[in-house]
């Protein structure tokens, strides 16, 4: 059985939510969200707001558009059970339902998945107004809510943006519960939320898993874990039934090698390099983010985590440059002026080894971000590509 997908915008996710619902319980039409203004109008099945495109799986509820920040963007397949069961895995975790403030656009699976868990405790959520992140309005919105338990799901710029201001940890204090995702947090971060004492989890998942389902490296109520050439897999309830393509067949491209059965199992390879000790997961970086550096290996998500202990770069971002002599180099881009390269070679060296240490620190009047607030790597490449070292 199939039925009509409809995209649909969302800028205003409490119209989103009332679609959700028919999506969810199958009397409406399953959902394509996408961004007022889509950066992939040329893409056919997101090619119109408010027109039903393709036929889906009866069960489909969402297809979630990635973002393509490190990448070409995939049509990510959700079912109405899989999106459930992870709202309901993170309420048994986060001590039951409740209210939720949501701080995340709804295009995105974590800003979706808030009005998922929304829809399953039966409260509505305080909305940010539309735009980019601004913690006044963040500040002011906590301070509407009435649940008996109150959660929001930033990223962790959001978070360290809130940090920076008194007012900024007061509005932190009324949450139960605070899902941070879509990138590591900084150590020097997260140290300063334990000690101000903040309920934060750190969540670790994407997409085609539904949004977080490892909270602080532990899995969700019905997920597993495994390594399997140094690359963790997730599997579990949650999991999407794979990705389509733009002329709304399924991809089987994309899925070779994302999606594996074993031993009757559907398990999603994420990509990710990582390790699990006594059942916590680390996860230490992208295996397709690494470049060669003198020959050697270097994995730029490694760096980067090294880069965010050294104060003033707790939010840099670190890519890739080309290079006469090395081929390529790691190169720092912040928008805080004043770091000195040598504590940062110093600092990395003494983690990874001398090949990994960044060439230079570049300072830009701002990184360019996604919606979601995560950086926009791919434009961040071009920043650097487009400059040239003085």
């Amino acid at each position: 059985m199939t039925r009509s997908i409809v995209a649909v915008p969302a800028s205003d996710p409490i119209e989103v939510m009332t679609a959700l619902r028919g999506a969810l319980d199958r009397s409406g039409p399953a959902l394509l969200p996408l961004a007022a203004e889509s950066p992939h109008k040329d893409a056919p099945l997101a090619a119109h707001h408010g027109t039903e495109l393709h036929e889906v799986p009866h069960a489909t509820a969402v297809v979630i558009r990635t973002s393509g920040s490190t990448g070409e963007p995939k049509n990510v397949v959700l079912s109405c059970d899989a999106l459930l069961a992870s709202a309901s895995a993170s309420e048994s975790v986060m001590g039951g339902p409740g209210q939720w403030l949501i701080a995340l656009p709804a295009h995105y699976v974590a800003g979706l998945q808030v009005l998922v868990r929304s829809i399953a405790a039966e409260t509505t959520p305080v909305v940010l107004p539309p735009g980019r992140f601004d913690t006044a309005a963040f500040i002011e919105a906590s301070k509407q809510l009435t649940g008996d338990l109150r959660f929001t799901s930033l990223v962790p710029a959001q978070l360290m943006r809130l940090l920076e201001t008194r007012s900024g940890v007061t509005a932190l204090r009324r949450f139960d519960g605070i899902l941070i995702g879509g990138q590591a947090l900084p150590e020097p971060v997260r140290d300063r939320t334990q000690l101000l004492g903040l309920p934060i989890f750190r969540t670790y998942g994407s997409s085609e898993t539904s949004g977080g389902c490892v909270y602080n490296g532990r899995p969700l109520p019905g997920v597993e874990m495994n390594i399997v050439d140094g690359q963790v897999e997730l599997t579990g309830p949650m999991l999407a039934d794979g990705y389509l393509a733009d002329d709304g067949t399924i991809d089987h491209r994309r899925m070779e090698g994302a999606f594996v059965e074993r031993e009757g199992r559907h398990w999603y390879r994420t990509g990710d390099l990582a390790s699990i000790d006594d059942g916590v997961l680390t996860v230490l970086g992208r295996a397709d983010n690494v470049i060669v550096s003198g020959g050697i290996n270097v994995n730029l998500d490694r760096v980067e985590r090294i880069v965010h202990t050294v104060a003033g770069l707790e939010d840099a971002v670190v890519v890739g440059a080309d290079d006469d002599r090395w081929g390529q180099v790691p190169v720092v881009v912040t928008d805080v002026a004043g770091s000195r390269l040598d504590v940062v070679q110093d600092a990395v060296a003494t983690a990874l080894g001398k090949p990994a240490r960044p060439d230079r620190i570049v300072t830009v009047a701002a990184i360019p971000r996604l919606l979601s607030g995560k950086p926009d790597r791919q434009a961040v490449a071009r920043v650097i590509a487009e400059r040239t070292p003085t």
